[in-house]
């Protein structure tokens, strides 16, 4: 029986997914619902239409062919209900100007993985591989663990990135035919990861111990975000925790920190979303360097950036 799973994107050539050059696979739905979310088209596990108003010449092909009347023209001014949209996808297909776009799709793990080995040369002489992104692939456990093993079976590198809001069971599912992991790691104290992102953190801080206890090599990423983790206090916490991790697992631990940055705006604007980050900016260079020390003073083995 083939499995299938709904993604929204596949990036080739990507270097910030893991070691060598990756193809990233991105798969809707996400656990979290983080304020300042890069990629806010994974949150919603089913496909989406994206609308760009600046795109849009008013040509009047959309309100023709949506059988719902979700698209309407106001003296030349497009007007797009999500209320009454199906997400039909009929108006992303006659819109030449690509103002409506449909983010979101199932595929088959035989199609992506095909999509996947069209780069298998780069991947072998880069040290490189595939990675399931997102949203968060253990939303989508049964495809996500399929896909894994067929690029395992093809000899291929495999690398997840979650935020380990999940049960044990799932995520223990994935360690077989998973590489490596890349695990968010947001706030240590619970009601301010609540605040920030929608939950507690304690299935993911146990996770990530029980993940250690495996063996599996792991890289804790920390988006350093204004207000939420972006001081050496908060950074301190996490670095230690990580320490710990570290001193029980046989395979290497890292810390890395992602500074935050606001290219994602449009995205929230052409899903209809609230951008409750826009009045944030991203922390200078000086103070990511402050960080990075109380990183590597807490003990924690540090992924520092490349320069």
């Amino acid at each position: 029986m083939t499995t299938s799973g709904v993604i929204f994107d596949i990036q080739r050539f990507s270097i910030h997914d893991g070691p060598g050059i990756r193809t990233t696979v991105f798969l809707k739905g996400c656990s979290l619902h983080c304020f300042w979310c890069h990629n806010p088209e994974g949150i919603n596990p089913k496909p989406q239409i994206q609308f760009y108003p600046t795109h849009c010449i008013a040509c009047g092909e959309c309100v023709a062919i949506c059988p719902h009347g979700a698209h309407k023209l106001f003296d030349g001014r497009h007007v797009y209900d999500r209320a009454i949209c199906e997400t039909c996808g009929q108006c992303v297909e006659r819109c030449d100007a690509e103002g409506l776009q449909l983010v979101g799709r199932t595929a088959t793990v035989e199609e992506v993985l095909e999509e996947v080995l069209r780069d298998r040369t780069f991947y072998e002489t880069s040290g490189g591989g595939v990675t399931l992104s997102g949203g968060d692939p253990v939303m989508q456990p049964e495809f996500s663990r399929a896909l894994l093993a067929a690029c395992k079976a093809a000899g291929l590198h495999t690398a997840v990135e979650t935020c380990a809001h999940t049960t044990w069971d799932v995520l223990a599912g994935f360690v077989p035919v998973t590489d490596l992991f890349m695990v968010d790691l947001k706030q240590m104290d619970t009601e301010r990861h609540r605040f920030a992102t929608g939950a507690g953190n304690e299935r993911i801080l146990d996770n990530l111990g029980r993940l250690a206890a495996t063996g599996a090599p792991l890289i804790c990423r920390v988006p350093v975000v204004p207000g939420v983790n972006d001081t050496p206090e908060d950074i301190g916490a996490i670095a230690a925790f990580v320490a710990t991790l570290a001193q029980r697992n046989t395979a290497p631990v890292q810390l890395e920190l992602l500074p935050f940055h606001r290219l994602a705006a449009d995205k929230y604007r052409s899903l209809g979303l609230e951008y409750r980050a826009a009045a944030l900016n991203a922390p200078p260079q000086a103070q990511m360097s402050g960080l990075w020390a109380a990183a590597q003073a807490a003990g924690a083995p540090c992924r520092l950036p490349s320069t």
